[in-house]
């Protein structure tokens, strides 16, 4: 089943693209699966594809795990802001945020002001499902990623709340996340 077939008409999408004046950011927890509907989403729209964790690492010449455990949260939540700033200024796109970007005062202003903030959000068994997939979340290797998991999600739920946009993010496939940002863009812009 094609997003087509489910989601809005190819007019209604050119319409969607042809409103967009600023990047959709996604944001919310990790496994929540930002990158994989950010591609899906900036594929159907047309527009340019960036995960901020990627870039992060490629300025950095670091994995994330590698900064978190050479320099600390601290300096990578510094370095994560500015290469969101940057990644914001390339105009309309879809950018990935890592989880915890948008729980920072200053990212998530720079979000708020600057683009269409989307809170992509799972309930725990979701998540846990999704990131026991991987064994790179730095967050997650000193303890039961359940705890973890639906520790941060209750702690980060204030800020994501202030997100524009508030789309679930289910247990099936992702292109049902996909048109639903799609319908909620669509109203919204």
């Amino acid at each position: 089943m094609s997003i087509d077939e489910h989601a809005l008409s190819s007019g209604k999408i050119a319409a969607i693209t042809n409103r967009l004046d600023r990047p959709i950011v996604l944001v919310g927890m990790m496994g929540v699966g930002k990158s994989t509907v950010g591609r899906k989403l900036a594929q159907i729209l047309g527009v340019p594809f960036a995960d901020a964790d990627d870039e992060i690492e490629a300025a950095a010449q670091h994995t994330i795990t590698e900064i978190f455990d050479k320099f600390g949260e601290a300096y990578f939540r510094d370095g994560e802001r500015r290469v969101v700033a940057r990644l914001m200024e390339e105009g309309p796109g879809v950018i990935a945020t890592g989880g915890g970007a948008f729980c920072q005062g200053e990212t998530r202003q720079l979000i708020l002001d600057k683009g269409i903030a989307v809170w992509l959000d799972s309930d725990v068994d979701t998540l846990v499902d999704r990131v026991g997939r991987k064994d790179t979340r730095p967050l997650l290797r000193n303890g039961d990623p359940r705890e973890i998991i639906a520790r941060l999600r209750a702690e980060r739920e204030p800020h994501y709340s202030q997100a524009h946009l508030h789309v679930i993010s289910g247990p099936g496939p992702h292109q049902v996340t996909v048109k639903r940002i799609l319908e909620a863009l669509d109203q919204w812009l």
